[in-house]
C-alpha cells in the first residue's frame, strides 16, 4: 500500500510535465485531483492507471465491463418493464406531487434560508462572544494573578503619599517576596522589581526628612512643654504656679502648635481646667520618631538613625543652653531660658521611656552632666548682675521649681542645690548692698538727740519696735526721755528685717533647722561686722559732726550691743531653735562689733573734744607784757569750763570708764595747752603779770577739776592733770628758788615735776622782759640779779643732769 502510493507520486511527476503541454491532459489532472481528494482508495487507483502504460488496456476492460452491465441492465429492464411502465406512471404521478413538494421545499428552503441567516449572524456572533469570552477568560486569569501585585502597589503608593513610610515599607516587602515572584514573566513585574530599591530610598529620604521636620517643629514648642511640666510641678510641691506663666502669656499671640495646628491660646481654653494632667505627647506627635526608627530598623540602618538624632539633639541642646543676652534684666528672660531647656529633657525623657532604645539613660546622663554645667555657669554669670532683691528671690523659686521638675523625671540635681547657695551669697550681697543705703538714710536722718515721748502711745510704739527695759523710765512722768535716738529702734528693726529676708532666701533650700541659723546667723554677722560696723565707721569720721553728735553715736552703739541678745533670740526663733544656748550654736558678734565702733567713737570724741578745746583756747590772747593782772579768769576759760561743764553732764548715759576718760584726757590737754602757751618759742618775753594772769587761768580750772564733772574718781585725781602747771607757777610765784635747788633729785621734792629745762625758758623769758623795764613797778631791784643767779644755777643742773 505504501508503495502503491509513492508510485503516483513518482508518475505524478513524470505527468507533471504532459499535463503542462495538453490541455486535455489538465482536466484530466484536475479530475483526477478531486477524486482524490474525494476518496482516498480510488483516488490513488485511478492516478496509477493514468499515469502508467496500461490506460488502453484500463479502458478496454472498463469498456468490456460496462457493455456487460449494459447487457445486464437490459435483461433486468426486460423483466421488469411492467414493473418499470408502472413506476414510469407513478413517476409521472409523483412528478406534480414532486413539483408541489419542490415548491414547498423551495418555500421550506428560502424560509430556512431566511432563518439561517439569523441563526448565522448569531452563530457568528456567539462566535465572536466566545472568543471575547476566551479572551476575558484568560485577561481574568491574567488579572487574578496581577491584581495583587497591582493592587499591593497602589496601597504602596498611597501610604507613600500619605506619608506612612512605615506600613508602605511593610507592603513593599510583601510586594516583593509574595507577590512579584507570581507575575515574574510579565514585564512590569520586572520594572516593579528594578523600582524596589528606589522606593527603599525614597521611604528612607522621605522618613529623615519627617524627622527633620520633628526636630525642627519641637525647637519651637519645648518652651511651652517645659511650662507645662514646671505647672505641674508647682502644683505638685505646692509652690505659685505663677512662677511658670509667662509675663505676656494672656496678651501676646503665640505661633500655633507645628504639630496639631491649634493656637496655644485656643489650648488654654480648651483644657484650662485640666492643664496639669498635660504631658509631652499631648503636645507632640511623636509618630515620625518611632516611624523613622522603624523604618531605619528595617532597612538595617538603625544605628545611623540613632547617631543622627542623638547628634542633632545634642546640637539643639546647646542651642538651647545659649542664654538670651539680656537674661539677667527680668525674670522673664529666666523663665524662657529654663522653660527651653527643660522641654527639651522633658522630650528626651519621654523618648527614653518609649523610643525602643533611641535614647539611652547612660546617653541621657552624659547631655544632662553637659548641659547641667552650663545651665549652672549661666545662671550664676547673668544674676551676678542682678541687683534686686525681689528678682533674685523669684529667681531662687524658679531655679528650685526647676529642680524639682528635672528629679520628677529622675534627673540628678545637686549641681542646681549649690548654685541656689551660690546665688544666696550674692543675694545676701545685694541685701547688705541695699541696707548699705538703708542705714545710711538712717544715719542721715536721725538728729541725735535721745527719743521723747509725750504719750503712752507714743512710748509703746517704741518699745514695740525696740523692747528697751528701764524700770525708772517706765515709772517716769511724761514726758519720758530715752537715753538713745531714733536711730537705735530704726537700725533693730532694720536689721531683723534683713533676717527675715535672709531666711526667706533659705525656705525651700533643704536645709535643717540648725543649717537654716547657721546661714542667717552667718549673714547677720557680716551685716553687722561689715556693713553696719562700715556704715558706723562713715559715720562718725565724717566730717562736721558735733561731738554731742558722737556722744550720742556711742551711747546708741552701747544699746545696740545690749539687743545683740535680743536679735540672737529672734533668729532662734525664726528658725524654729528656740534654745539659743545649746553648744555649738553660733553667735552673733555684734557685741565685739559695737564694742570696737564704740571704741572708735570714743576715739573720736577724745579728738572732737581736744578740737573744741583748741576752739577755745585759739581764743586767748594773752598780753605777754601785762603790766597788772586783771584779777579774774581770762573769758575763754570760762567759757572753755562752762562747755565742758555741760558736755560733761551729757556724759551721764555713757559708761562711766568713757566719761572717766574723757574728763580726763580734757583736763590733761588744757593743762598740756596751757604749758605749752608758757613755753612756746613764739613768746620771747614775758612779764610777771602775765604770769599771775595765767595763774589765774590755771586756778580757774583748778576749781573746775575740784567739782569732779565726772563721777568715779578718786579724790584730787584730776588736779594732779594741772600739777606740773601748779608747781611751775608755784615756783614762779613766790620765788622760792631755795627749796627748789635745796630738794632737787629728792622724791618729795615741792616741786618735783618742775623740770630744770621748762624753768630756764621761762626765767629766760621773764629776763626778755625784765630788760623793757617791767619790773621797775615793782620796786625791787635785784629782780634781775635774782633771774641771772637762777638762770646760771638752773643751766648747771641741765648740764649736771646729761652729763649724770
Amino acid at each position: 500500500m505504501e508503495v502503491t502510493r509513492e508510485e503516483p507520486s513518482e508518475l505524478s511527476s513524470k505527468s507533471q510535465e504532459n499535463v503542462e503541454e495538453d490541455p486535455v491532459a489538465l482536466r484530466h489532472e484536475l479530475l483526477l485531483r478531486e477524486i482524490e481528494a474525494i476518496d482516498e482508495y480510488w483516488g490513488p487507483t485511478l492516478r496509477t492507471i493514468y499515469d502508467g502504460d496500461e490506460h488502453g488496456k484500463f479502458m478496454e476492460r472498463l469498456d468490456t465491463r460496462i457493455r456487460n452491465h449494459d447487457r445486464d441492465i437490459e435483461r433486468m429492464c426486460n423483466h421488469h418493464y411492467q414493473g418499470f411502465i408502472d413506476s414510469i406512471r407513478e413517476l409521472l404521478q409523483v412528478r406534480s406531487q414532486a413539483h408541489k413538494l419542490k415548491t414547498e421545499v423551495v418555500r421550506i428552503d428560502e424560509e430556512a434560508q431566511e432563518s439561517a441567516k439569523q441563526l448565522l449572524a448569531k452563530s457568528e456572533e456567539m462566535i465572536k462572544t466566545r472568543k471575547v469570552q476566551s479572551n476575558i477568560s484568560a485577561a481574568v486569569d491574567a488579572l487574578t494573578l496581577c491584581l495583587p501585585v497591582l493592587t499591593t502597589y497602589s496601597k504602596l503608593q498611597s501610604q507613600m503619599k500619605d506619608k506612612r513610610y512605615y506600613p508602605a515599607l511593610k507592603t513593599l516587602e510583601q510586594l516583593e517576596h509574595t507577590y512579584l515572584p507570581r507575575v515574574a514573566s510579565y514585564r512590569f513585574a520586572q520594572q516593579m522589581r528594578d523600582n524596589i530599591p528606589r522606593v527603599r530610598e525614597d521611604i528612607k529620604q522621605a522618613s529623615m526628612s519627617d524627622i527633620k521636620d520633628f526636630l525642627e517643629a519641637i525647637r519651637w514648642v519645648s518652651t511651652r512643654i517645659g511650662q507645662v511640666a514646671m505647672k505641674r510641678a508647682a502644683l505638685q510641691y505646692n509652690m505659685d504656679p505663677k512662677l511658670a506663666v509667662t509675663r505676656n502669656e494672656r496678651h501676646a499671640t503665640l505661633p500655633p502648635n507645628p504639630f496639631t495646628g491649634e493656637t496655644y491660646e485656643a489650648q488654654a481654653e480648651a483644657q484650662s481646667d485640666e492643664e496639669e494632667e498635660l504631658c509631652a505627647q499631648d503636645l507632640i506627635d511623636f509618630t515620625p520618631v518611632y516611624r523613622c526608627l522603624h523604618i531605619y530598623t528595617v532597612l538595617g540602618a538603625r544605628d545611623q538613625f540613632e547617631t543622627y538624632y542623638r547628634e542633632q539633639r545634642r546640637e539643639q541642646a546647646r542651642l538651647a543652653l545659649q542664654p538670651p543676652t539680656n537674661m539677667h534684666e527680668n525674670l522673664e528672660g529666666y523663665r524662657q531660658y529654663l522653660y527651653g531647656v527643660l522641654g527639651f529633657f522633658v522630650i528626651e525623657d519621654h523618648v527614653l521611656n518609649i523610643g525602643n532604645g533611641l535614647v539611652t539613660r547612660s546617653y541621657l546622663g552624659e547631655v544632662w552632666e553637659m548641659a547641667s554645667g552650663k545651665v549652672v555657669n549661666n545662671i550664676r554669670n547673668h544674676s551676678s548682675y542682678c541687683t534686686d532683691t525681689y528678682l533674685m528671690l523669684n529667681i531662687k523659686n524658679l531655679i528650685m521649681l526647676f529642680a524639682h521638675t528635672l528629679q520628677n523625671y529622675g534627673y540628678t540635681v545637686t549641681p542646681l542645690h549649690e548654685l541656689l547657695l551660690e546665688v544666696k551669697d550674692h543675694y545676701n550681697e545685694v541685701l547688705m548692698q541695699k541696707w548699705v543705703q538703708v542705714f545710711r538714710d538712717i544715719f542721715e536722718k536721725d538728729n541725735y538727740h535721745p527719743v521723747q515721748v509725750e504719750t503712752p502711745e507714743e512710748f509703746s510704739r517704741i518699745t514695740e519696735i525696740f523692747p528697751y527695759r528701764d524700770r525708772n523710765l517706765e515709772q517716769a512722768q511724761f514726758p519720758k526721755r530715752f537715753p538713745f535716738s531714733m536711730m537705735v529702734p530704726k537700725v533693730f528693726q532694720e536689721v531683723k528685717v534683713y533676717i527675715s529676708a535672709c531666711l526667706e532666701f533659705s525656705e525651700d533650700l533643704n536645709l535643717s533647722q540648725t543649717e537654716k541659723e547657721d546661714m542667717v546667723r552667718k549673714s547677720t554677722n557680716l551685716l553687722l561686722t561689715r556693713t553696719l560696723s562700715g556704715c558706723l565707721a562713715t559715720l562718725i569720721k565724717r566730717p562736721g559732726l558735733r561731738l554731742l553728735q558722737l556722744i550720742q553715736i556711742t551711747i546708741n552703739t552701747l544699746h545696740l550691743e545690749h539687743a545683740n541678745v535680743l536679735l540672737e533670740h529672734y533668729v532662734a526663733k525664726l528658725t524654729g531653735i528656740e534654745d539659743s544656748s545649746k553648744p555649738g550654736l553660733g553667735r552673733l558678734q555684734g557685741k565685739a562689733m559695737f564694742k570696737d565702733i564704740r571704741g572708735e567713737a570714743e576715739e573720736q570724741i577724745y579728738i572732737a573734744l581736744r578740737l573744741k578745746i583748741d576752739e577755745f583756747l585759739d581764743l586767748a590772747s594773752y598780753d605777754w607784757m601785762l603790766a597788772e593782772p586783771r584779777g579774774m579768769s581770762s573769758s575763754y576759760v570760762l567759757d572753755l569750763i562752762a562747755f565742758l561743764t555741760s558736755t560733761f553732764t551729757a556724759f551721764t548715759n555713757l559708761p562711766v570708764r568713757v566719761a572717766q576718760t574723757a574728763c580726763m584726757s580734757a583736763c590733761q590737754y588744757v593743762a598740756k595747752c596751757l604749758m605749752a602757751m608758757l613755753l612756746s618759742e613764739d613768746v620771747k618775753q614775758m612779764s610777771l603779770a602775765a604770769l599771775e594772769q595765767v595763774n589765774l587761768d590755771v586756778i580757774q580750772c583748778e576749781q573746775f577739776a575740784a567739782t569732779e564733772p565726772v563721777e568715779g574718781f578718786e579724790e584730787g585725781a584730776l588736779l594732779m592733770c594741772f600739777a606740773d602747771l601748779r608747781q611751775l607757777l608755784d615756783l614762779f610765784m613766790t620765788e622760792d628758788w631755795s627749796t627748789y635747788f635745796h630738794d632737787y633729785g629728792s622724791e618729795n621734792s615741792k616741786y618735783l615735776r618742775v623740770s630744770p629745762h621748762n624753768a630756764i625758758i621761762v626765767v629766760e623769758k621773764l629776763r626778755e622782759g625784765e630788760k623793757r623795764g617791767m619790773f621797775s613797778i615793782l620796786k625791787r631791784s635785784d629782780k634781775k640779779k635774782l633771774l641771772e643767779t637762777v638762770l646760771k644755777q638752773l643751766k648747771q643742773l641741765t648740764q649736771h643732769q646729761h652729763a649724770s
